[in-house]
């Protein structure tokens, strides 16, 4: 009975053993699907899907990183970025909202707002950024960048949802920048 049981018990080792080293790995899938264009969004201060340093977050100096942009279609008359969290406990929690981004814009200094752009309001209720916070695990931050053939006529008061409205039917193109960020 004894052998039974120690055979057993190396037989679920074993298993365990050879799960831990074939498991899948699972690639995270962003939720908003972008179209590949040769329009990018990037950031000096993280990779995509990798760590957002701490400082562009509430455990730093609660700044948005710095972006890079290039690729903009000719014909762009505006861009619009929105970042979010779809892991946030409550459901999707939206960090900044900003539009009417000058398609000439090539870069967004961290912490900066780009001149005649406008910041809208976040799911923390305030305007302009709020930075990461993941109460527990690792959250994903996909900063998603839309090239428009119209400028929004929208107030400060704008939520990601006015947005989405404003721009449904205009987006030429959109770019995908995802970030990681745990405390």
């Amino acid at each position: 009975m004894k052998k039974f049981i120690a055979t057993g018990v190396i037989l679920c080792i074993v298993i365990l053993g050879v799960y831990y080293i074939f498991r899948p790995t699972i690639t995270p899938v962003p939720t908003p699907t972008a179209k590949e264009t040769s329009m990018k969004l990037t950031s000096p201060a993280f990779e995509n899907y990798k760590k957002i340093p701490a400082l562009y977050t509430c455990d730093g100096k609660k700044m948005h990183p710095p972006v890079a942009i290039s690729g903009v279609p000719s014909a762009t008359k505006s861009l619009a970025l929105i970042v979010d969290d779809p892991d946030a406990p409550g459901g999707t929690f939206t960090h900044w909202v900003i539009w009417n981004i000058n398609p000439s814009t090539e870069e967004i200094a961290e912490g900066s707002v780009p001149e005649k752009s406008q910041e809208g309001t976040t799911s923390a209720g305030s305007i302009g950024f709020t930075p990461p916070c993941p109460p527990s695990s690792t959250h994903r931050y996909f900063f998603t960048l839309y090239a428009l053939d119209a400028k929004l006529g929208l107030d400060g008061k704008a939520t990601k949802m006015d947005v989405e409205n404003a721009i449904a039917g205009h987006v030429m193109v959109q770019s995908l920048l995802v970030g990681v960020y745990s405390r």
